[in-house]
């Protein structure tokens, strides 16, 4: 099932169109937040894409009920997010892309607006550009920001992933150049399709913006499925010609074997609350 209504003109605007495109897959509890934060966006040159993939919870009724506000959805089987985002990709028209799950959402009505004031002015050669997430527990509370300078990252993206994906803005050329999300991959395809641009170019980052508030509970935020996200991390790295693991790597994978023997004895609801109160007296003492 697929529906869709006319895209913003890209006219002559000196401003970006800016395309966000959400996957979804039984995300009913809040799908419908995420909707609304793009659509109560400030900024009007936006285009909203919305790709559920045959969700069986009711899903794609909130999607219909809010179709003339999305400028193109699609609800029908997938394999997985990152062929979903690579279906989005083939209706988007932005100059600037960002993908997020139906599980986050934009941080605050005006942040496409400061994100676009800012974009206007990146050099042509930088085609990743990124802010902050605010990272959310369980219940919705702010735990801590993500996102670090580039300059303070750098060599350490090629160990690990450290960007924070749903505050990444894509430039279309991005993917002529490097090809779309391997749809292959079920966790680290964002890693990859990013290492693939900046193992040899540089991404800017824009401080003091969160951009998107991202929910813990995904796949790759539970401690069994960090060791499987390590691995395909690696996966990735060797992918892109990186042929030794990193110590940054290999003390994660570390630290996700204890974390992962940990939730086998707490459970991961206790697991996660140790390991966030560990993160939070280690940022007091920065």
């Amino acid at each position: 099932m697929t529906a869709s209504k006319p895209l913003i003109d890209p006219s002559m605007d000196s401003m970006p169109l800016i395309s966000v495109i959400v996957a979804v897959y039984n995300g009913a509890p809040t799908l419908q937040q995420c909707l609304d934060s793009v659509n109560s966006q400030t900024y009007a040159r936006t285009q909203l894409i919305v790709v559920d993939g045959a969700s069986k919870d009711g899903s794609a009724k909130i999607i219909e009920s809010n179709q003339h506000k999305i400028d193109y959805w699609v609800s029908e089987p997938d394999r997985g997010i990152y062929d979903a985002w690579n279906k989005g990709l083939a209706q988007a028209r932005g100059d600037w892309i960002c993908f997020i799950g139906s599980d986050d959402y934009l941080w605050d009505s005006s942040v496409l607006q400061t994100m676009a004031n800012q974009l206007v002015s990146v050099p042509l050669g930088i085609h990743v550009v990124y802010g902050q997430i605010m990272l959310l527990d369980s219940q919705g509370r702010e735990l801590h920001a993500i996102g670090k300078p580039w300059n303070q990252i750098q060599a350490r993206f090629k160990e690990l992933m450290c960007l924070p994906h749903p505050a990444v803005m894509h430039r279309k050329d991005l993917f002529a150049q490097h090809g779309n999300f391997d749809a292959g991959f079920r966790i680290a395809g964002d890693y990859d399709l990013l290492l693939r641009e900046l193992k040899q170019n540089d991404a800017l980052f824009l401080p003091d913006i969160v951009v998107t508030a991202m929910r813990q509970g995904g796949i790759s935020s539970n401690p069994g499925n960090n060791l499987k996200a390590l691995r395909e991390v690696r996966s990735a790295q060797l992918k892109n010609g990186l042929h030794t693991p990193g110590w940054a790597w290999r003390l994660a994978m570390a630290r996700s074997y204890v974390s992962f023997a940990m939730a086998q004895v707490l459970g991961v609801k206790l697991t996660r609350a140790v390991l966030n109160a560990v993160k939070a007296v280690l940022a007091w003492f920065k």
